[in-house]
């Protein structure tokens, strides 16, 4: 296939693998729009932080994650737009609605 676009197709693949579980995805979510320390996003996702860790571990060597320390508090933000993009589309694709109240 010849075009003018050069597509990373194993880094893609490599993505959306990462995306694939169920629980990072809800951490992506949570870091993409704000910092989190650990303590906090283990306590808003409900993951143990050993879990929390291995999983932020994953993303940190995808590049998709980084980290700041504050004395002995580490954060956590998205680094990658693009990553940003698709958590934005994903989101709009499987927003849950909920349905009005009706007047009764």
């Amino acid at each position: 296939m010849e075009s003018g676009v050069s597509f990373d197709a194993s880094r893609a693949a490599a993505l959306l693998g990462l995306l694939s579980n169920e629980s990072r995805l809800q951490v992506l979510q949570l870091i993409s729009q704000r910092e989190w320390d650990v303590g906090s996003l283990a306590a808003e996702t409900d993951l143990s932080q050993s879990a929390l860790s291995q999983h932020l571990k994953k993303m940190r060597d995808m590049k998709v994650v980084r980290t700041r320390r504050d004395s002995q508090t580490i954060y956590y933000s998205c680094t990658d737009a693009n990553v940003a993009r698709v958590l934005d589309t994903l989101s709009s694709i499987f927003e849950t609605k909920v349905p009005a109240k009706s007047a009764a």
